[in-house]
C-alpha cells in the first residue's frame, strides 16, 4: 500500500451549509502534502473526519489500507491551529499526561520528552507553568506532545503561527527530519512560501470542493505560460525595445543608458523560443534569459479566482 490516506467522495454538512462536496484526495506515505484553500473552504471539517471528532455524512477515509476506525487515532499526531493546552498544569506534568493519553507509558514518555527538550533546549521549562510561556514557546511543547509518539500521520495546522524566524526555521527542519525517517504529513497554512519549501504534493479546496491537487512540479508545469525575464547588454536599448515590442507581449521593461543594460519581461508564443533567442543574439549580448515558473500563491490566486469567476 504506497498511500497513507485515501478519502473517497467525502461529504459533510451542518445543517443547510454545505462543508465538503464530494471531496476525494489521495495521499502517499513519505510525503508533505499542502491541503490549502481560503478560510471556510472546508480545510478544518476535512482535518476533523481524519481525527473523528466528527464524521461524514457519505463517502469514507482509508488510513493505511484499512477503513478509518477508533484505534488509529493512535497513529495519528494533530497540531491543530488553536492551541489546546491547559494554562494552570505545569509543561512537564501536563506534557506527561498527553503522552500518556497517546499510549506511551509514563517511562518511555519521560524518555521520549527528555530527549525533545534537550533538542529544543527547554529543559528549564519542565516545572513552569503554561501559562508563563509566551505563545511561540507553548506553541513548541505543543508540537513535542504532537510527535512524541511517533504517528504514521502527522497533521500540521498552520505550525508556525506565532513563531518569530529563528523558531520557525527550527520546526520546519524538524518537520523535515520527521519526513525523512518515513512520517507522512498533512500541512495545511496560509504561507506559500511554506508551501514551496516543504510540499511535494498539494490540493486545494474551495466552497467545500477540490478544485486542484496532484505533484506540486506538475502543477508549475501546467500553469506555465510562457514567459521569460530577460537582460542584455546593447547600444540603443530604448530603439530594440520598441522594435521587439511590435511582435512580442513585452511587460515590466527597463533600459540603463549608462550600463546599457536592458531587462524586460516577455511573453512568447509556445512555438517561438528559438527564433526569438536568435533574434536577440543577433543584436544583443545575453546575459539572463531565465523562464519565470508560477509559484504556489500565484497558482494559488489564479486558480480560487478562475473557480469564483464561473461560479
Amino acid at each position: 500500500m504506497n498511500d497513507i490516506l485515501v478519502a473517497n467522495n467525502v461529504t459533510k454538512k451542518f445543517g443547510n451549509q454545505i462543508a465538503l462536496n464530494n471531496v476525494s484526495l489521495v495521499i502517499p506515505k513519505n510525503s508533505i502534502y499542502g491541503l490549502l484553500g481560503p478560510n471556510g473552504a472546508g480545510k478544518t471539517t476535512l482535518i476533523r473526519i481524519i481525527n473523528q471528532i466528527t464524521f461524514p455524512d457519505s463517502g469514507e477515509v482509508i488510513f493505511d489500507g484499512e477503513l478509518l476506525q477508533p484505534h488509529h487515532i493512535a497513529s495519528i499526531g494533530y497540531l491543530p491551529e488553536e492551541r489546546g493546552l491547559y494554562k494552570s498544569m505545569k509543561v512537564g506534568e501536563q506534557a506527561l499526561y498527553l503522552a500518556q493519553l497517546k499510549g506511551l507509558s509514563k517511562s518511555d514518555a519521560k524518555q521520549k520528552l527528555k530527549y525533545w527538550f534537550d533538542k529544543f533546549e527547554i529543559g528549564d521549562w519542565w516545572n513552569r507553568k503554561i501559562q508563563e510561556l509566551s505563545k511561540g514557546m507553548a506553541q513548541k511543547i505543543q508540537f513535542i506532545v504532537t510527535v512524541l509518539h511517533e504517528p504514521k500521520l502527522l497533521i500540521f495546522d498552520e505550525p508556525f503561527s506565532g513563531f518569530d524566524p529563528i523558531n520557525a526555521n527550527i520546526i520546519k527542519d524538524e518537520i523535515i527530519k520527521l519526513k525523512e525517517k518515513g512520517t507522512s504529513i498533512i500541512f495545511s497554512t496560509h504561507r506559500m512560501e511554506s508551501v514551496e519549501e516543504l510540499c511535494e504534493y498539494i490540493a486545494l479546496l474551495h466552497n467545500a470542493e477540490k478544485i486542484l491537487d496532484g505533484r506540486l512540479v506538475d502543477i508549475k508545469k501546467q500553469y506555465k505560460n510562457n514567459m521569460f525575464r530577460v537582460g542584455l547588454e546593447l547600444e540603443n536599448g530604448e530603439n530594440f525595445l520598441k522594435l521587439i515590442s511590435d511582435k512580442f507581449d513585452i511587460s515590466s521593461s527597463h533600459y540603463d543608458v549608462n550600463s546599457k543594460q536592458l531587462d524586460f519581461t516577455v511573453q512568447l508564443p509556445t512555438d517561438d523560443t528559438r527564433s526569438f533567442l536568435a533574434l536577440l543574439s543577433s543584436k544583443s549580448s545575453i546575459n539572463n534569459f531565465v523562464e519565470t515558473i508560477p509559484t504556489a500563491n500565484d497558482i494559488f490566486i489564479q486558480t480560487v479566482q478562475r473557480k469564483t469567476d464561473h461560479e
